[in-house]
């Protein structure tokens, strides 16, 4: 089994061809890091039309890299949402043109569905596990029970764990993407310089909270005198910057090590063990966080399952390897299939009935 794999629902354009036993054939990801940075941000015209310019380029290499023509392969996954939904709409305008002209299976994926199943790639993960995704839209905890299974555990109730780190490292001029800028600030700071809150920690629940740890990073931020750098200019301050980089990633690291280990508690209530715990999602390339849930994991007698870093961030071979997975189970979707701008992982327990694929 092959499936070609387009992802266009952010800021990367990616086309991938994986295989059934988990092969990566080809895995192409072309970055638009240069074209959004004087912004601080995606600016979702600028994405759209960036995928649109470059898609059909990425596939045919992404082909050429597998030696593979189109008519070999066994179906077509491609990001059907959520994201940006002009870029979404690329890539899914674009997958259903391919399995059209070559009468192949469609399979729309579910973004975060990709970066579930990823930890699954050439391994031997079986169901069920315990899921952090963690990312620049998104953070949960989610109960893996098989593919199109989710169970929500906790999940923010603001912002996302990757905006906090983007938001930090535009306020504190660290440069754009803002997660790997804090990171590496951080490494140089000292994270006991700074006080800042940990919302959430010692409540019922496993939901999380950011808004407030944000707002005291800007506080700090401003009390400090560290404010006044353009984007991408730590200035003469980058000593204090690295202390409050530092701060914010040890608490960030905190409240994601207090809520997962009362998840691996409640996961071995529900399914009688303790896991393992899956850390999947942009911010799961972050080493630190990675050494705090590994922690967490091993004291639970559990143990962390991650991704390579290249697989957590948005990639087409997460989007292959989902449209593997639904492809074994009959999951194909109509060529009608309207992309979403949003799709929540919980309602994938309503897919319809397996269709025949073919």
């Amino acid at each position: 089994m092959t499936v070609l794999g387009i992802e266009t629902s952010c800021d990367e354009t990616a086309a991938a061809v994986v295989t059934g036993d988990g092969r990566i054939l080809a895995n192409l990801v072309l970055s638009q890091l240069d074209e959004h940075r004087p912004y601080g941000g995606v600016v979702p015209e600028i994405a759209a039309r960036s995928h649109l310019d470059h898609i059909d380029r990425l596939v045919e290499e992404a082909m050429a890299e597998a030696g593979l023509e189109f008519g070999a392969l066994d179906g077509i996954a491609v990001t059907a949402g959520p994201g940006l939904i002009g870029g979404v709409f690329v890539g899914v305008m674009t997958a259903k043109a391919i399995a059209l002209a070559w009468d192949l299976p469609f399979l729309a994926v579910n973004h975060l569905e990709g970066h579930a199943l990823t930890a699954r790639l050439g391994t031997d993960l079986a169901f069920p596990y315990l899921l952090l995704l963690v990312s620049g839209g998104h953070c949960q905890l989610l109960a893996v029970e098989g593919v199109g299974c989710y169970s929500r555990l906790g999940g923010t109730i603001d912002d996302a764990v990757g905006e906090a780190f983007d938001k930090t490292a535009k306020l504190l001029g660290l440069g754009y993407p803002g997660g790997p800028a804090v990171e590496r600030a951080a490494a140089d700071g000292d994270p006991a310089a700074f006080a800042l809150p940990r919302p959430m920690i010692g409540r019922p629940g496993l939901d999380f909270s950011f808004s407030g740890l944000k707002t005291a990073v800007r506080h700090a931020a401003q009390a400090a005198d560290l404010l006044d750098d353009p984007p991408g200019d730590a200035g003469n301050d980058a000593g204090r910057k690295a202390d409050l980089a530092a701060a914010f990633q040890e608490a960030v690291g905190d409240i994601l090590a207090e809520r997962c280990g009362k998840a691996l508690d409640l996961f071995r209530e529900r399914y009688g063990k303790a896991g393992p715990l899956v850390v999947a999602g942009g911010v799961a390339a972050n080493r630190h966080l990675r050494e705090r849930l590994d922690g967490v994991a091993r004291a639970a007698g559990s143990e962390l399952m991650a991704p390579p870093p290249a697989l957590c961030t948005d990639n087409a071979a997460m989007i292959a390897w989902a449209g593997v997975e639904r492809l074994r189970l009959g999951l194909t979707d109509p060529l009608d299939f309207a992309a979403r701008p949003r799709w929540p992982l919980e309602e994938l327990r309503e897919t319809p009935a397996p269709a025949k694929t073919g």
